[in-house]
């Protein structure tokens, strides 16, 4: 059973996050069905949009029965339909949307003219015949993809689901389609959930329920939701028993936000949040029962609200395109102009009216003036192939032909997340060539988002974790393949799953309730039968992520935490409190789930690890005084006893007040400290190896702590920095046991599981820059606030020094020292986080509480009241500590970034982290030299900033026009100062952007980074990110690309021209808002370099062909004119006039456009100078764009002259003249072709030789079948005459060569004495291995390259030097092989 339902999950997964969605469906939404199970929902059908910030949900009950039809009447149904068209308004709407397109309109406005008697010049239904094959290639197109919509459509709204039927007091299937506002939904394990619903029951005690999300942002990490606080039906929920109201907001596309608040009868407000809501698409986890109440269904839900459907973004080809198609119509113009005035001037030359002039119904003749103004309009017909109209369709053709091969290039596949490149934005592929500017992220994107635990400083001691490092540095995962044999049998499985049919699995969905599809049931084999599960990968838990050393020093100071000290009075070392606390805070400040390894989504749960009770404070004491627990040995520790002697000077509370031995149960957690007493637990003491403590060497300690643990746990995490930190505080035995809504256990060292009251979390968000978690403390019942946050942050949050009291003072030599080892960490590229606490008094919590309580019951302006309230609880902080956490770069980032750099695409840094670690990435990954000379600018106010940035260009420009090192350092804020070479670099903060980014600052800003190689804006949010990258797009009026991985890269992502997701560690979010999703940063090199140029070159040139082949045909059409009176007459058929653009030379340069190769890929990677011409539209520029079109005006001359002057004063007929012409034309057109090749395929030519076969073929059956097609003129039997005469093949042949010869001497002219780099560069694939190496070596400029044998010689005879002379001769002219910016980095 599990084959269908996986198969269900992946259509969903499909359809919620498939590009073809928009926005606009929701409002086509269809009505409600006639039938439905009785008592589900309302009977109107109204979908009309509910009006307001808010909405009121009632359930849908008998005793609201009233007020229920009432108040959602409004709201829709839970039917969702992503296509755009049904059977009744397809062809309307198809038509009505192709003719948006300029082409479309023009040639529709053509064929109503060719209507029109006065102006006809072909027959009527002929002309339609062009724009009709158009219409009908893309109408077919469309339809089939709306069908394959359709089809998906119809199995998601019959999946089945349970739904409590008011009428017959129970629940019932239901199909989700008939799902309304209002409606309870009860859900099992591993169901989708039908739609946004309120969370009102679980069958999990502690009122959790975990979802997975990985439908809506691919994080596979499990979430938490929570049933609503004081719901009072936590053991049985009765929905009749329900009586309260749902209040808030309308729907809205942010997935992270939740407002309302539950009204229950007694006037009693339930503030509701982003964690009581259950949204449509995830799949519960990890819980037996879910009951809850919806309150967006439809296309109201977040998830079809975030579907706005694929972004169109126009190309720059694409706008240049636009440009010389108006060109065309000048050119159209201005030729109907001539024929106009010149069949006016013909006709005015005649002194009698001629006979074959059509009389007016008056029986007056036509005016030469206004036959001539007919007569526009008739070559306005005539002519119309110079505006070619096959050449959207043959652009769309061309565009899905090189997504195609992007997709398909095994480079981009990665092996360890089984995943390719994705190609989401179809019309901007020619744009990868183009990219000046590339701004990237710095967190997942050049580096890999695994976070390790590398240092930490605790009371202002620094702990280096030296053997950490040590294991770091020459780790070698090597439990990879392990991991990924899981992995890999579970993807198997998956596939084995999909490649079911789906035919059967579609009647399967349809007919059974989504009850019955248990994921959990078993993978399915080849045969059907169930095999035993596999544990799921757990995300941020690699062995180098979780395998955390200790520091020797820092673990030796927790065993010295002697349990005698306990019985003491009040004073123990304050050192000691400040490690317990920091650990303490490491393990409870963040929102980690606690599984079992064999099953990663069952949570763990404590009550089996308190055993036995304590009957009071003294026989804990007593327990501690049995065992003898002897010191370690003085003189194999003196860093323990140095800072033990100096944490002998701090003064401090009794050491047990910060630890509790057990968890008090639900009903005793409002009594008295001296209750709680009698009431504590304990059983790991019972359990206690003491003589782990007589072991002096680390390791030996080690194994003790892993010997003690009782079994190994899973922590899912949301973020890798959360997780990173439960490991390390794992690693000194301070370890995460389980978690609830209502309290978190951790199990200290030997002292056992101390359980903490968790009263609020206040998470993370953009804006605070911290997360905090409010708990009581079980021994000495304080709140106790843990903060952990960004130290820009948390530095201004500690209490000030204000006296001389001894703990202040102390405070402030923490935080000096702290400051210190922060910059010291971020100098060495860790990430650094502040941990603090606070302990607040009753009444300060309780007056707290109550502002925060108003502020979670509100719906406007939540977000500002929630901020003042966590303000209010987050200041006067304890700075216990702060840690460092690695960030390892990712593989081929600084070879990626050299490559680019070479490439002439400048690359900025725009990432969140403090500027000492994003300058020490950049050196890392090679983004900045060490002879680079970097500037930065951190400065408060806009006049200091003005100056400074004057201040720096001055100095750039003077170091530049006198090739002289700049000045000091301390004449300006320059970080380094190394003057051997002249490039220069910038850093800018956060607050110094905010004023570079003010409009007056602008122009100035970019003056300055265009003068500096290197801009890093660090401590940047995500709007900053996104406004700079549309500073320079839109003031520079370059390409820009942006590339990141997280939610706060999307803004940016969205507004540069190409946006690029990388599918990493944070989620899916950036990937499905990008144009193109890569697994690796170093993909970028060859997505650029190779198949960016590839489709820019390709697409460039054969727009170039298609306006050359147009204008060279419709200009034999206009010579002809100059001979027959400008009459409006065609020398061939009509037939043939349709056909030569639509059938004989259409398909050869879709396939120039999607196989041509000017480069092989191996040399574009090796020589990255060749993308610059990509950036400078080297091949497409007006001035290419009006050579090619006088080309095909020279053309157009030799193929109608040259039969013109060899039949001239013979017999020849209309059409034979007509086939003397056309046929040297199309094997011009088509020869010209391969002219322009680079690359000659077994496809090239069978193509080609295709439509030279197709053209013979269609005239002789053509010329034999039509006898009288169109009097008095015949095409009957020409083609076989013609064949017959030998004159016949000498005008082709003399045609052709007299035509091409200009352009074939001046490729191979170009070609010999003025190379290209891309000619040069395409010599080199046609060279032996080894001339090919010494050449690319020589372009790069390294002249130590040595032969290792220089007697061999090459195939023909000739010896090496030679060949290395004639590699050297290929080098371009501007390139001098000595100069040092020519070496291979």
């Amino acid at each position: 059973m599990a084959a269908p339902f996986q198969w269900a999950r992946y259509q969903w997964h499909h359809i919620t996050s498939a590009d073809s969605s928009r926005n606009e469906t929701a409002g086509t939404d269809s009505s409600s069905p006639s039938h439905r199970p009785l008592g589900l929902g309302r009977s109107t059908k109204g979908t009309s949009k509910m009006s307001g910030k808010h909405r009121i949900i009632v359930p849908c009950l008998d005793h609201f029965k009233d007020e229920y039809e009432k108040l959602t009447k409004g709201y829709k149904n839970n039917r969702i339909r992503t296509t755009k068209y049904t059977l009744l308004n397809f062809v309307p709407r198809n038509l009505f949307e192709q003719f948006h397109r300029a082409a479309n309109l023009y040639f529709l406005f053509l064929v109503f003219l060719n209507w029109v008697p006065l102006v006809e010049a072909f027959q009527k239904e002929i002309t339609m015949l062009p724009l009709v094959a158009v219409l009908t290639i893309i109408a077919i197109k469309d339809a089939l993809e709306d069908y394959r919509k359709y089809k998906l459509d119809k199995v998601i709204n019959n999946l089945l689901t349970r739904v409590y039927c008011r009428k017959q007091k129970k629940y019932i299937e239901t199909c989700w389609k008939d799902v309304y506002v209002g409606n309870f939904i009860q859900l099992r394990c591993d169901e989708i959930i039908p739609a946004d619903m309120v969370l009102l029951h679980t069958s999990d005690l502690d009122g959790i329920c975990h979802i997975e999300t990985s439908s809506l942002d691919g994080e596979t990490n499990l979430k938490q939701r929570q049933v609503l606080k004081n719901n009072g039906m936590i053991y049985e929920f009765d929905p009749e028993q329900f009586s309260g109201r749902i209040q808030c907001e309308s729907p809205n596309s942010d997935i992270g936000r939740f407002k309302g608040f539950l009204d229950r009868p007694n006037k009693e407000k339930i503030g509701l949040s982003k964690q009581n809501l259950l949204l449509r698409g995830c799949v519960v986890r990890n819980t037996e029962t879910v009951v809850g109440i919806v309150v967006y269904a439809g296309h109201e839900t977040k998830t079809m609200l975030n579907n706005s459907g694929p972004r169109y973004k126009r190309s720059r080809l694409e706008r240049s395109l636009n440009t010389d198609i108006l060109w065309c119509v000048l050119i159209l113009i201005v030729m109907c102009l001539i024929g106009a005035f010149g069949h006016g001037i013909w006709l005015a030359g005649f002194p009698e009216s001629p006979i074959f002039t059509i009389v007016e119904s008056s029986g007056q003749q036509t005016p030469p003036a206004l036959a001539g103004f007919y007569m526009f309009w008739t070559m306005i017909i005539l002519l119309q192939v110079l505006i070619p109209i096959s050449l959207y369709v043959s652009i769309e053709i061309v565009k899905l032909g090189q997504i195609y091969f992007i997709q398909n290039d095994s480079d981009f596949y990665c092996e360890k997340s089984d995943s390719i490149i994705e190609c989401r934005a179809l019309n901007i592929s020619e744009d990868l060539g183009q990219i000046q500017y590339i701004f990237s992220d710095k967190t997942g994107t050049l580096t890999e988002n695994k976070m390790v635990f590398r240092r930490c400083s605790i009371a202002g001691i620094e702990y280096s974790h030296e053997a950490n490092t040590k294991r770091l540095d020459s780790y070698q995962e090597s439990d990879i393949h392990c991991e990924d044999q899981s992995t890999t049998v579970s993807c198997s499985n998956e596939s084995k799953r999909r490649s079911l049919s789906p035919k059967v699995v579609r009647t399967t969905v349809s007919s059974k309730s989504l009850n019955q599809f248990s994921a959990s049931s078993g993978e399915v084999g080849a045969d059907g039968a169930g095999v035993p599960p596999h544990p799921r990968h757990v995300a941020f838990s690699s062995p180098m992520e979780k395998d955390v050393v200790p520091d020797p020093v820092l673990l030796r100071k927790f065993y010295q935490i002697k349990p005698q000290s306990l019985c003491e009075a009040e004073e123990v070392a304050l050192e000691t409190s400040y490690i317990v606390d920091f650990f303490l805070a490491l393990a409870i400040c963040n929102t980690v789930v606690v599984s079992l390894p064999n099953q990663p989504r069952q949570k763990v749960r404590m009550p089996s690890l308190i055993k036995t009770p304590l009957k009071s404070l003294e026989e804990f004491k007593q327990m501690f005084q049995r065992f003898s627990v002897r010191k370690l040995s003085s003189s194999s520790l003196p860093s323990a006893r140095e800072s033990s002697e100096n944490g002998n000077n701090f003064v401090s509370k009794l050491f047990f007040s910060r630890l509790k031995l057990a968890s008090p149960t639900a009903d005793e957690e409002d009594k008295s400290i001296n209750e709680l007493h009698t009431t504590d637990s304990l059983d790991s003491i019972n359990e206690m190896d003491h003589e782990c403590l007589n072991e002096s060497e680390h390791a030996g300690a080690c194994d003790a702590l892993d010997k003690s643990a009782a079994y190994e746990l899973c922590y899912e995490a949301e973020s890798p920095d959360e997780a990173a930190l439960v490991h390390a505080a794992r690693a000194y035995r301070c370890t995460l046991q389980s978690r609830t809504p209502d309290q978190v256990t951790v199990e200290i060292g030997f002292l056992g599981p101390l359980t903490f009251q968790l009263l609020h979390i206040l998470p993370f968000d953009s804006v605070r820059k911290r997360m905090s978690v409010v708990v009581r403390h079980p021994i000495s019942n304080k709140v106790v606030v843990y903060t952990k946050g960004a130290d820009s942050v948390i530095m201004d949050l500690l209490s000030p020094a204000s006296g001389d009291n001894k703990s202040e003072l102390l405070q402030t030599d923490i935080r000096k020292l702290t400051q210190k080892h922060l910059n010291e960490y971020a100098k060495c590229g860790l990430r650094t986080l502040c941990i603090a606490k606070r302990v607040l008094s009753d009444s300060e919590y309780a007056e707290w509480l109550q502002a925060h309580f108003l502020a979670e019951t509100s719906i406007d302006n939540r977000e500002e009241l929630l901020y003042d309230s966590a303000l209010r609880l987050e200041t006067k902080l304890t700075l216990l500590g702060a840690t460092g956490i690695e960030d390892r770069l990712q593989e081929g980032v600084p070879e990626t970034i050299a490559a680019l750099r070479k490439a002439g695409i400048k690359i900025w840094m725009l990432t969140g982290d403090k500027q000492e670690t994003a300058v020490n990435i950049a050196y890392a990954c090679k983004l900045l030299e060490h002879s680079d000379k970097l500037f930065a600018l951190n400065v408060q106010n806009k006049e200091t900033f003005e100056v400074w940035m004057n201040t720096i260009i001055d100095e750039i420009e003077r170091s530049i026009s006198q090739n002289d090192p700049p000045r000091k350092a301390s004449d300006f804020p320059c970080v380094s100062s190394t003057a051997s070479e002249l490039h220069f670099g910038l850093v800018i903060d956060g607050k110094s952007l905010e004023l570079a980014l003010h409009e007056t600052m602008q122009t100035k800003f970019l003056q300055l980074t265009g003068r500096c190689r290197v801009v890093i804006c660090c401590r940047a949010t995500p709007l900053q990110k996104s406004k700079v990258v549309k500073l320079v797009r839109n003031n520079l009026q370059v390409m820009t690309l942006s590339i990141g991985d997280g939610a706060n890269d999307v803004s940016m992502i969205q507004v540069a021209d190409i946006g690029v997701g990388v599918s990493g560690q944070e989620g899916m979010q950036a990937v499905m808002s990008s144009d193109f999703a890569v697994s690796h940063f170093r993909h970028l090199r060859k997505l650029l370099l190779v198949h960016g140029h590839w489709c820019y070159t390709r697409l460039a040139n054969m727009i170039l062909y298609f306006f050359y082949k147009n204008v060279m045909f419709v200009n034999l059409l206009f010579w002809y004119q100059f001979y027959c009176g400008f009459s409006g007459t065609a020398m061939t058929d009509f037939w043939m006039l349709i056909l030569f653009n639509l059938l004989f030379t259409s398909v050869p340069p879709i396939i120039y456009g999607v196989l041509d190769q000017d480069v092989s890929a191996d040399t574009l990677t090796l020589l990255p100078e060749l993308y610059k011409s990509g950036q400078t539209s080297a091949a497409y520029r007006p001035s290419t764009f009006w050579l090619t079109i006088l080309d095909a005006f020279y053309q157009s001359l030799v193929c109608f002259f040259i039969p013109l002057c060899t039949y001239f004063d013979s017999t020849v007929d209309i059409y034979s003249f007509g086939n003397l012409i056309i046929t040297p034309a199309l094997l011009v057109v088509l020869l010209h072709l391969i002219i322009e090749s680079k690359s000659m395929t077994w496809i090239h030519w069978a193509v080609i030789s295709g439509s030279i076969l197709s053209y013979f073929l269609f005239t002789l059956a053509f010329g034999a079948v039509c006898v009288k097609c169109n009097p008095p003129a015949n095409p009957y039997w020409i083609m076989q005459k013609h064949m017959t005469d030998p004159t016949f093949y000498l005008v082709c042949l003399l045609s052709v060569i007299v035509a091409l010869l200009p352009r074939y001497v001046y490729r191979v002219f170009q070609g010999t004495a003025f190379p290209t780099p891309q000619q040069r560069a395409k010599q080199l694939d046609v060279m032996t291995p080894e001339e090919r190496s010494y050449a690319i070596k020589q372009w790069m400029g390294t002249n130590d390259f040595k032969c290792e044998n220089s007697s061999l010689q090459t195939a023909d005879g000739s010896s090496p030097t030679k060949k290395r002379e004639e590699a050297t001769r290929m080098l371009p002219a501007d390139v001098d092989p000595t100069h040092p910016n020519y070496v291979l980095v």
